[in-house]
């Protein structure tokens, strides 16, 4: 069996109550007391349990990590990599995370994940787009929030996000240095944010092209970033516009439909049509041909989410702290440069 606290206070002649304040580094110690709970703990090869850390500590150790269920799905891996940078942090600081997914459809009164309702957490990453429903849920246990890729429409909480704006336009700047100005944006859930900050990127870029695109290149609703929603997007697009010479999917996932639609209807790319994606998930190497996209450091984006959720954790103060992590454009095959 192994030892207990109750063993270490024994061989160190103190209480139970002052081994867990030496456990903590507690300044009431005196150095010599200190020493000789120290000593007893090495030799016993003593190792505190989490719930008995947590009777003087008021912390569980666990980091919960929330996302929608059809964002955590292997075909759309983005959010995977994300949790995985903020596992990995979470390990470098001794903290568990527990994983929970909800429905996208979630409402007032639906159940809560268990650890939530048992208050089994320090404080939550939620990543990605949510029902506010949820978020309000959350806000009666007055534990700090951080998000990851998501701006909720009320409230001013900390945050991780990429820097959509800038990508948007160095999407769209790639496609104009490329030749091209028949270019097409496709982006489904324009509700999110970070979509609405891509097309607001790719229009700022045609504006500084002095590039005035006609009516139907613009495709956008309000459908979760898919395969699926990229395919029939396409369908809409070329049913619009004859003219399109470039297509900017908003996401990969997205862009992965496009090309589907493309191959489906005998469009080669990039000799008809060139496209770029974002986001870049390591699939894209693997599409024919290889996906030019911007790239999103994903498990950057756990890492500084959990680094910030902590600091919040130990400092007892709130902050609406906003990273922005930047992107980067990535060139494959995907696109043909058409200058002549």
């Amino acid at each position: 069996m192994p030892p207990t606290i109750k063993d270490v206070a024994k061989a160190a002649n103190v209480s139970i109550a002052t081994v867990s304040l030496v456990l903590h580094n507690n300044e009431r110690i005196s150095p010599e007391t200190k020493r000789r709970v120290l000593k007893s703990i090495k030799q016993l090869n003593y190792h505190p349990s989490r719930s008995a850390q947590g009777l003087v500590s008021r912390k569980t150790g666990n980091i919960g990590f929330i996302v929608t269920e059809e964002r955590f799905l292997r075909t759309e891996p983005f959010y995977t990599r994300v949790f995985l940078g903020s596992e990995f942090e979470a390990r470098e600081n001794d903290y568990y995370v527990l994983l929970a997914t909800i429905k996208s459809s979630f409402k007032k009164g639906d159940p809560l994940p268990r650890f939530i309702l048992e208050r089994n957490f320090d404080g939550i990453v939620i990543a990605g787009k949510v029902p506010e429903a949820f978020i309000e849920s959350l806000l009666k246990f007055k534990m700090p929030i951080v998000f990851i890729d998501y701006i909720p429409p009320f409230g001013d909480f900390p945050s991780v996000l990429i820097d959509n704006l800038r990508g948007g336009m160095l999407a769209t700047e790639h496609l104009i240095n490329n030749g091209y100005k028949n270019i097409a944006f496709i982006g489904g859930e324009i509700s999110h944010p970070s979509i609405r900050e891509r097309l607001q990127g790719y229009k700022l870029a045609l504006e500084r092209a002095n590039i005035n695109n006609s009516n139907g290149l613009v495709v956008t609703n309000d459908e979760y970033l898919s395969r699926q929603n990229g395919y029939r997007s396409a369908e809409k697009l070329f049913l619009q516009n004859k003219e399109v010479t470039a297509i900017f999917a908003s996401n990969n996932a997205t862009a992965v439909g496009v090309i589907q639609y493309l191959k489906n209807n005998n469009f080669n790319i990039p000799n008809d049509i060139s496209l770029i994606g974002f986001d870049d998930i390591e699939a894209d190497m693997m599409i024919d041909p290889p996906l030019t996209t911007i790239r999103v450091p994903k498990m950057n984006m756990g890492t500084e989410a959990v680094q910030l959720l902590l600091n919040i954790i130990k400092a007892q103060s709130y902050t609406a702290k906003k990273i922005i992590i930047p992107i980067e454009l990535v060139v494959r095959e995907s696109i043909k440069n058409i200058n002549y």
